[in-house]
């Protein structure tokens, strides 16, 4: 995992395989496959953003589990 704070941006890797292909899967959320189509790498750009709102939209939903 590595953290580019300049960017903000978060990229993920999971496999040190080349990458053939990527998926725009949501905005600023990007898989990057090999080349039998399978997940090597994730990019997510304005990485503080996306964390901050999961983060909060998980405990609005263990709050509500709660209440």
């Amino acid at each position: 995992m590595v953290y580019f704070e300049k960017e903000d941006i978060l990229h993920l890797t999971i496999s040190e395989e080349d990458e053939f292909q990527s998926v725009e899967i949501s905005p600023n959320i990007t898989l990057e496959l090999n080349q039998n189509g399978e997940i090597i790498g994730l990019e997510i750009i304005k990485a503080s953003n996306f964390i901050q709102d999961s983060i909060l939209d998980s405990s609005q939903v263990k709050l509500m589990q709660i209440s």
